[in-house]
């Protein structure tokens, strides 16, 4: 016996059962079109491209943007799981050899689905047939719509732009790097220096300089501030300053320069005060993203701690205060009133609010960059030594900012001040290394030992070999003997 189809009773207008209402639709049914333009909106929204497949004639566009969304998807899911269990693998994608071609890539894709997407969008509300849904759809659908796309869409080019930025930030910090070495004892030793380099070559000294010790292990980080008045500085063996200097530095004399023996003076005698701007010295050093009297700095600092040290960092002064305000401030205890500004030259009175254009005060404080540039510079009212622990502070609370979270909702701004900021010949193919290494730093505590008097260091006649030791010490504690069993 055959069963027939059941058939639509006399004077219905409309089908029992009707064949795919989304493509096909009851257009005389307002309440049923707005249900299916809300549907074929959400489905715009939740997957691209489905909607022109389901509901449309043009199913090639359809098929085309869901293949880009699903595409899509995948290279999250892929981001997402080398985050999670690869993430030396995705820095070195976006800081390696390869990231410029993948940071464009990234760029490009993520300008490129936003316009798909509106192509997309403008065809979802065409099927949707607004003329057909109710009066308050006919407006809410297509404002709904449109504010989703802008939303994602706005979030796309933000993510475009900073794979911009991030592209700019690294050619321009590691246009030129050194050569890659393995760790030294089990560190990796760079020397970070401080000056305001807009005083011109010529006249820049380094105000702050420092050696971080990073445990390639573990992360965890000694920082050893080397006063920049640190006189008589030996230099590593095999150093060129050595030659010259093979009892210590000893300054230099010349109609240009003055004579001065302190640790801050030893770019001038490598560099500046030289006919041959010290490439006789180092030819190298500009090949290798450095300079002659970096990298006779290097080898003082070298031969004053007894490690080897193969790179180093610049920090723009001027640059400084952008840098922190980029990260949103600083969290800093201070600890005795301190004035902002400095004296006119030749200036001899006794009261600073004289000359003093500001105060920082007491207390805890969130600073933003020009105070924390002057609490890094204040020194008329006190020691060197005080001044180089508040450098070290503001190191370790401009590292406390560098999370995750904060580097990705300031990422622009950060690549910004970084282009400024910081020269170095740090290597490219390190950086996936150092961004982990500097993730597990962020759970240690910092070591500092400043080499000034309170730890045994004569500000006028330091032991080196006292210092050296102390340095060995830190970076490689004697472990305790167990006791003897009875």
């Amino acid at each position: 016996m055959t069963i027939a189809a059941p058939r639509a009773t006399a004077g219905a207008g409309r089908r029992l059962i009707e064949p795919r209402p989304l493509r096909n639709p009851d257009a005389t049914d307002p309440a049923f079109m707005g249900r299916r333009g809300w549907w074929l909106v959400a489905m715009n929204v939740l997957v691209p491209g489905s909607a022109q497949i389901l509901a449309g004639r043009n199913r090639k566009l359809g098929r085309f943007g869901l293949g880009a969304t699903l595409v899509g998807w995948l290279l999250l899911i892929a981001a997402g799981a080398l985050a999670l269990f690869a993430r030396q693998a995705l820095v070195w994608l976006i800081s390696g050899p390869l990231s410029w071609g993948v940071l464009t890539l990234v760029q490009i894709l993520l300008i490129a689905y936003p316009v798909l997407w509106l192509v997309l969008t403008i065809d979802t509300l065409r099927l949707v047939r607004l003329v057909k849904v109710p009066p308050i759809s006919r407006w809410a659908i297509p404002i709904a719509s449109l504010l989703v796309l802008a939303l994602v869409g706005g979030g796309a080019v933000q993510a475009s732009t900073m794979a911009a930025s991030g592209r700019g930030a690294l050619g321009d910090i590691f246009g030129q790097s050194g050569p890659s070495v393995e760790p030294s004892d089990g560190y990796y030793n760079i020397l970070l220096l401080g000056a305001d380099s807009g005083d011109g070559r010529d006249s820049m000294r380094f105000d702050s300089i420092s050696v971080v010790s990073v445990n390639a292990e573990t992360g965890a980080v000694t920082i050893f501030g080397i006063p920049r008045e640190l006189p008589h500085a030996p230099f590593s063996d095999g150093s060129p300053m050595q030659a010259l200097y093979p009892d210590g530095f000893e300054g230099h004399q010349s109609s240009t320069c003055g004579w001065n023996r302190w640790m801050n003076h030893v770019r001038y005698a490598a560099e500046v005060c030289r006919d041959d701007d010290g490439t006789e010295l180092y030819p190298d050093a500009a090949a290798n993203g450095s300079a002659p009297g970096i990298e006779a700095t290097k080898d003082a600092a070298e031969g004053i701690l007894g490690i080897q040290i193969p790179y180093y960092i610049f920090i723009d002064m001027n640059g400084f205060a952008a840098m922190i305000d980029a990260l949103g401030g600083v969290d800093i205890n201070v600890t005795e009133r301190l004035p902002k500004g400095g004296p006119p030259e030749g200036w001899s009175g006794t009261d600073v609010n004289e000359w003093a254009i500001g105060w920082i005060e007491p207390g805890q404080q969130h600073m933003n960059g020009d105070t924390a540039q002057w609490y890094a510079r204040s020194r008329y009212t006190t020691s060197d030594w005080d001044r180089m622990e508040r450098q070290r502070q503001l190191q370790v609370a401009i590292l406390d900012q560098f999370t995750p979270q904060n580097i990705l909702t300031r990422f622009n701004d950060i690549a910004s001040a970084g282009n400024v900021l910081v020269d170095t010949d740090l290597p490219r193919d390190k950086l996936p290394e150092f961004f982990d290494l500097m993730l597990k730093a962020k759970e240690l505590p910092v070591t500092s030992i400043e080499l000034v008097p309170e730890n045994g260091v004569d500000e006028h006649e330091p032991d080196y070999a006292f210092v050296r030791d102390l340095a060995q010490k830190t970076l490689h504690p004697p472990t305790a003997t167990p006791a003897p069993t009875p």
